[in-house]
């Protein structure tokens, strides 16, 4: 055929061998990719500090400080009146590996009562710790009331929440922390979590109150004791350090004669203790607000009525 020459095959041994391109076969031989990172999920983070001073008659404000997830609103009041405080979480609640830290200072003469929005919701977690920080000062001749709403535990939750304060000789502090496991109203309980609660109340900068809650693993089951809770599943601390705290315990065990949980309360070296366990969140709340009523000796935050 003309145009066209077949090769001897002397020629072809000799010929180096072709190269055939298929990417396939390149991508088999090529060497394993190596692992690809997992991006890390985004966690929120929440910031707010607020600090009040004694003006006379008056408490004014003189820092306001909010950055992340942490708001802060101030409700209107007689001038006169104490200065309210409501702390927003705008990420709608928190999970393993977010963090909000709260500073609260309330300088000689103010009076200053805050509060949260709403309940705090503690979801379910991938990874992490949520850890929630608040730190309190008050001084000569104030009074501060940290009243936030409950903390609701989802299954397979995970926080860790501290408290820490210092009170002037002089000052008053009354504070309070709540956890309930689950909603029960959507038939929610809490069968795997992992709570860290610790306190840390210092009077003239000496160590008066140390407490510290754990519970890991069923909730539940835990508090299902004799000892541990009853079946309950809603408990609270109240913590009241004020010169005439020891004073208080009989108009603290009169409104918590008709409880609908159990409670019990104790006084001690200027310093008033009650616990509270109830069987549902919405008992120990009713229970909670008629104590810290009594104790205020004044109506609770209208956040907690809405």
């Amino acid at each position: 055929m003309a145009g066209f020459k077949l090769a001897s095959q002397d020629h072809i041994e000799n010929d180096p061998p072709m190269t055939i391109h298929d990417p396939v076969l390149a991508l088999h031989k090529a060497d394993p990719p190596a692992t690809v990172a997992v991006p890390a999920m985004q966690r929120a983070r929440g910031v707010a500090r607020l600090a009040v001073v004694g003006d006379g008659p008056v408490t004014r404000l003189v820092e306001s400080y909010q950055s992340g997830s942490a708001k802060l609103r101030f409700p209107n009041r007689r001038p006169e009146a104490a200065l309210e405080a409501v702390l927003l979480n705008t990420a709608g609640g928190v999970t393993g590996g977010d963090h909000l830290a709260f500073t609260a200072i309330a300088g000689d003469g103010a009076r200053a009562a805050i509060a949260t929005q709403a309940a705090e919701r503690i979801y379910r977690h991938s990874a992490g710790v949520a850890r929630i920080d608040t730190t309190i000062s008050v001084g000569a001749g104030a009074t501060l009331d940290w009243l936030p709403q409950e903390t609701i535990l989802f299954d397979r939750s995970a926080l860790a929440r501290t408290l820490t304060a210092d009170v002037h000789p002089t000052g008053r502090l009354l504070a309070i922390e709540e956890i309930v496991l689950g909603r029960t109203a959507m038939g929610e309980s809490a069968r795997d979590v992992i709570v860290t609660d610790s306190w840390r109340i210092h009077r003239g900068e000496k160590l008066v109150f140390a407490d510290g809650l754990r519970l890991a693993g069923d909730a539940v089951t835990a508090m299902a004791g004799g000892a541990t809770g009853n079946g309950a599943i809603a408990a609270a601390t109240l913590v009241l350090v004020a010169p005439d705290a020891e004073a208080e315990i009989g108009t603290a065990r009169n409104a918590l004669a008709d409880a609908n949980g159990e409670a019990g309360v104790s006084a001690w070296n200027g310093m008033l203790v009650a616990r509270l366990i109830a069987p549902t969140g919405q008992a120990l709340r009713a229970d909670l607000m008629r104590l810290i009523i009594a104790l205020r000796r004044a109506s609770m935050p209208r956040v907690w009525n809405c």
